[in-house]
């Protein structure tokens, strides 16, 4: 009965019935998960929980706002006296000297915010052998947002759903049989460390297992919070055993699930009583509601987008972790990996970025998912790269729903940042100042004590290009307004603050190029040694760039006028322009120092082409030459080591039009970087997960299709290995939502939809002409509100 068709190196079998699982919005599996990097991620962006699969089920589960810890003022008491001293060492040439002292008097103190913690896990324990379990399959569906198991015992059908419902605020179970009666399980709640208690009971056929812990030990100020399953059976009989909830002869058995914590319910009574209400509300509604809520919710984010990169016919429809290694030897034969790695990421964000409860949290290092006490650059929100590309595709490919929780976060941080500007800066205007690292109690404190990441005062420089990003694809005038402009404005106000002048410009320092070194020349102290710390790095100038623009870019869009507006101006126009080195490349330090590392993974001083667009080739094309040759240098000498560095990589490709560069590059990524599961890894499957590099793998690929710096740019950097496909649902600056198709390379026909009524200017791929509504385009259209406009190339042009 079963037809194996054989394909690829490892002799991989598809089976009919897998025909099921579409190739580009489907992962799946035939083996349960072996270790956390081939889990199944779900989440309702506060509750996560990733799915093993395994004959003893672990799932585990986290709590966005489970962190080690209370809030602690890390500032240095030595710094308020240091920053004058360090910045005339600096001057003079006394670099190594200058960063000794900056490391000692103005790190943080401890050197460490808080870390992000697991909950715990959901164990179920069906009494299966595993070596008799038959047919498995295990799948995530990414229009869904649910992971499901599937498996044949005895001759008996097991399955088990698993919810993340947003709009209920719960984690949902089903565990269902094709034999009446015939399932059995024991359901209990696990966590390793500081549990407080742990019972379960059954009252009038419902068991409740609860877990309370703390984040750490009672003295040291942890994160408390309490936790609920509950079990309802169809059939059979629910009872207790110890601290576990025992299910015998059932043909169903729901779970409910939901956790409190003291970051948003002080009191553990308050705790408990928002519990209570969410799994009774559950439990009233069934199953099968809170799954038609939860896939109804998710479905109208993700299937908002819809992408064809080409098809891969019978390869794709493997399983997904044979096709990733089937990639690394014929990537051309699966195009359709790019597109469900494109959905992943867009999965990734709906599940980890939602504001149900306030203040809402975002995505982290590790997204929402976490098994780990201690994980790895703790779990935290780093800045010099990672929160801001997190957040790359969350207004392009029309999720600016998930940008909430980023902008709670930076109202938490504002004020710690101000009392930090004021205790480190001597910066006592209202301006607020963030370092490289946050946590979720917004510590804006020097982090950690290294020469190439603790001093870099620049995170609420580049989180404010986030926010300006977010108003110029929404048009969102009360939003810019009530929240992004008071933000904007107290970031703006620390840098006027603390700039010092310094050859002519506005500079900062102590600072740095985000983790890279230089050797120190022989004109200073002391030359040869490898240091970080300096004066206006080229990041820093044009961080600083982009904030000024957007301050004046504010001030004229809500009518501010006075001295915000004219203070922007003023010194926008003494920060240093980009400079060009001898060799033809946009230097990255104030001088044409030698890099420790010429292949470093950061590509920090060509921030300007990519996310910013100071650098771009349709603003400044001597600019973005040089910014093509430090790409091209950094990449020939071993950058892309990382896999956010590579999806980095692929959208300054893009930004520089190079179609064929952006599709190596996306190649090399999933040949190398996802893990089974499609989480963004360090360097290889086998290394740290961090979910960075999913984010902008997802961004990458929409960057490539559409781009809106000032104009509408359909198709600017197609690849020649993806001649004919579509896209719908992107979202252009402006309000705009833009669907594609094309065909030999060239675009057939655009759909444009104005949804704010701005003003509409189009360029088509490298300057092609063509119509608009069959006629001519004859520069900026004056659009309306909910109209839509039709591009077509002309026929000279095709």
């Amino acid at each position: 009965m079963r037809l194996r068709t054989c394909l690829s190196i490892l002799t991989a079998c598809v089976l009919p019935g897998h025909a099921r699982f579409d190739a580009s919005t489907v992962a799946w599996y035939t083996s349960p998960a072996t270790n956390f990097t081939t889990t199944l991620p779900i989440g309702n962006g506060r509750l996560g929980a990733a799915i093993w699969g395994t004959a003893i089920e672990n799932v585990t589960l986290n709590e966005d706002s489970i962190w080690n810890g209370s809030f602690v003022n890390r500032v240095n008491p030595k710094s308020y006296g240091a920053l004058a001293p360090v910045r005339s060492m600096l001057a003079s040439g006394n670099i190594t000297t200058a960063g000794e002292v900056t490391l000692e008097d103005m790190a943080g103190i401890p050197a460490l915010p808080q870390s992000y913690s697991p909950l715990g896990a959901l164990r179920l324990d069906f009494g299966h052998a595993r070596s008799a379990i038959r047919n498995y399959t295990r799948s995530l569906d990414l229009r869904t947002g649910n992971a499901v198991v599937d498996y044949d015992y005895q001759g008996v059908t097991f399955r088990r759903e698993y919810v993340a419902s947003y709009p209920d605020d719960v984690i949902a179970i089903r565990l269902s049989t094709s034999k009446a009666g015939s399932l059995n399980v024991v359901c209990s709640l696990e966590r390793a460390l500081f549990v407080v208690e742990k019972t379960a009971s059954a009252t009038e056929g419902v068991g409740t297992l609860v877990l309370k812990a703390n984040s750490i030990a009672d003295q040291d100020g942890p994160i408390r919070f309490s936790s609920q399953a509950r079990i309802m059976s169809n059939g059979g009989r629910i009872g207790t055993n110890g601290t576990s909830i025992v299910v015998r002869g059932a043909s169903t058995v729901d779970i409910v699930f939901d956790a409190e914590t003291s970051y948003r319910y002080e009191s553990e009574r308050n705790r408990d009583a928002e519990l209570e209400q969410k799994l009774q509300s559950a439990v009233k509604s069934g199953f099968a509601v809170v799954k038609k809520n939860a896939v109804s919710d998710y479905a109208a984010l993700s299937e908002r987008v819809d992408l064809d990169l080409g098809s891969s016919g019978m390869t794709g429809r493997l399983p997904t972790d044979t096709r990733l290694l089937n990639y690394q030897h014929s990537p051309d034969s699966d195009p359709e990996l790019a597109t469900l790695m494109f959905h992943f990421g867009r999965h990734c964000l709906i599940t980890s970025s939602r504001a149900k409860s306030s203040p809402g949290l975002p995505a982290n290092l590790q997204g929402l998912w976490n098994q780990d006490y201690d994980p790895a650059w703790g779990g935290r929100f780093t800045l010099d790269i990672n929160l801001e590309m997190n957040y790359w595709p969350a207004q392009v490919t029309n999720l600016a729903e998930t940008f909430t929780p980023f902008i709670d976060l930076m109202d938490i941080i504002k004020p710690r940042g101000q009392d930090v500007a004021r205790s480190m800066y001597h910066c006592d205007n209202e301006g607020y100042v963030l370092h490289h690292n946050t946590d979720l109690w917004g510590d804006a404190a020097p982090v950690d004590n290294g020469t190439t990441w603790t001093m870099w005062p620049m995170g609420g420089a580049w989180l404010s290009a986030n926010l300006m990003e977010h108003y110029r694809f929404t048009q969102d005038e009360t939003v810019l307004r009530e929240r992004i402009w008071p933000l904007l404005q107290s970031a703006a106000q620390f840098y006027y603050c603390y700039l010092f002048p310094f050859e002519g410009y506005y500079s900062t320092g102590p600072s740095i190029s985000p983790e890279a070194a230089f050797i120190v020349p022989d004109t200073m102290f002391k030359a040869g040694s490898a240091e970080g710390i300096d004066i206006a790095p080229t990041m820093d100038n044009s961080l600083l760039h982009e904030l000024f623009q957007s301050v004046i870019e504010t001030c004229n869009t809500l009518g501010i006028t006075g001295s915000d507006l004219h203070t922007a101006k003023k010194y926008l126009a003494k920060i240093k322009p980009p400079q060009i080195g001898s060799a033809g490349r946009i230097l990255e330090w104030r001088l044409d120092y030698q890099e420790q590392d010429p292949g470093h993974r950061h590509m920090s001083p060509i921030v300007g082409l990519y996310p910013g667009s100071q650098l771009a080739p349709l603003v400044n094309q001597t600019l973005a030459k040089a910014a093509k040759a430090f790409l091209d240098y950094r990449i020939d000498s071993g950058s892309g080591s990382t896999g956010w560095s590579r999806t980095w990589t692929m959208n300054l490709y893009a930004r520089l039009f190079d179609g064929d560069a952006v599709w190596n590059h996306t190649q090399i990524y999933l040949k190398k970087f996802p893990s089974p599961n499609l989480w963004n890894t360090d360097s290889g499957p086998d290394t740290v997960f961090q979910i960075d590099g999913n984010f902008a793998f997802t961004s990458g690929i929409a960057e490539m299709l559409l781009q809106s710096h000032e104009v509408v740019h359909l198709l600017p950097a197609l690849p020649s290995a993806v001649p004919a496909g579509s896209v719908s649902g992107l979202v252009a600056r402006g309000n705009f939502m833009v669907d594609m198709q094309w065909s030999g390379g060239v675009l057939q026909q655009a759909t444009i939809t104005s949804r704010s009524g701005k003003p509409l200017a189009i360029r088509v791929q490298d300057g092609r002409q063509f119509l608009v509504d069959g006629g001519a385009y004859l520069g900026p259209i004056h659009t309306r509100k909910g109209e839509k406009y039709t591009i077509t190339l002309s026929n000279s042009r095709r």
